[in-house]
């Protein structure tokens, strides 16, 4: 790469080299943005009422705040829209890129954080090397609901074309070839909104934070689609979320497995030209 053109918020044009055999020709080529996002939260209840720093994730710019509300709700901190009194950009844009890269959430004057708790709140998570016995009991314990009970239900002809449905959606994938994407489904196969980034936690919190906005949560009508594996990290936003399926086109990890079963969560796996693998919950694919 020997030169950069202007960007747009979630993708670059470079300058690369293309080998082909012994031949070697100069192209442009769209290369996914990924840059740090750093999560405020504040409160004025809280002490010193200073905004704090909760987390810094790598992600790709675009529906950054949807992206801050969906983690936060993931991990409990927020439970309802009515929590948040204000989300805000603050800071100077970055020279070259012009992106804001902090969010900060601001909770309504009743609502107390105490950040003591907060710092001990975030378990590790699988990549980390926390044990699957731990990861379960976080969830027990922060008071996850079963989505056993749960009557939506989803044919197997819809769930096998969403892969496609999904890819007509792709717009930076289809420049870039580099990112995730979550999106969500009814019944009937409608994709009602799709979210792209390098990441595949961060493409499924901006999913959770556009339903907190539109007041869609619990969302017990709904399926998520992921574009990659599905991580225990994944099937746990879903969990929260109230979504009763989580349909991935690549391979589920053993802790999601463990988790679907025991929360009453559907998990399909290899979701690929028409076939796929049911994990859990088998009784919601008709």
């Amino acid at each position: 790469m020997v030169a950069a053109a202007p960007m747009s918020a979630n993708s670059l044009a470079v300058d690369v080299s293309r080998i082909e055999g012994d031949r070697a020709t100069s192209k442009q080529d769209e290369v996914a943005v990924e840059e740090p996002l750093e999560i405020q939260l504040c409160s004025a209840q809280a002490a010193g009422a200073a905004a704090r720093s909760v987390s810094i994730t790598m992600r790709t710019p675009g529906d950054d705040e949807e992206l801050a509300l969906g983690f936060l709700f993931s991990e409990g901190i927020i439970t309802t829209r009515t929590r948040i009194a204000a989300v805000t950009r603050p800071g100077e844009p970055d020279p070259v890129t012009g992106q804001r890269n902090v969010v900060r959430v601001e909770l309504g004057p009743d609502e107390p954080i105490d950040f003591a708790r907060l710092e001990r709140h975030f378990y590790t998570t699988s990549s980390c090397g926390v044990c699957g016995k731990a990861s379960l009991d976080a969830l027990r314990v922060a008071g996850a609901q079963s989505l056993a009970e749960c009557a939506t239900r989803f044919s197997r002809e819809v769930i096998a074309g969403l892969p496609d449905r999904l890819r007509e959606h792709q717009r930076v994938f289809a420049k870039t070839g580099g990112l995730h994407a979550a999106a969500v489904f009814g019944p009937d196969g409608e994709i009602v909104l799709v979210r792209e980034d390098v990441g595949r936690h961060n493409a499924v919190d901006k999913v959770v934070g556009a339903l907190l906005r539109q007041e869609r949560l619990p969302a017990h009508g709904l399926g998520l689609l992921v574009s990659g594996r599905a991580s225990f990290e994944l099937m746990q936003k879903a969990l929260v979320a109230g979504i009763p399926l989580l349909a991935a086109v690549g391979a589920p990890s053993s802790l999601a497995v463990e988790l679907a079963r025991e929360f009453g969560m559907t998990l399909i796996g290899f979701l690929r030209r028409g076939t796929f693998n049911v994990y859990a919950g088998g009784e919601r694919v008709v």
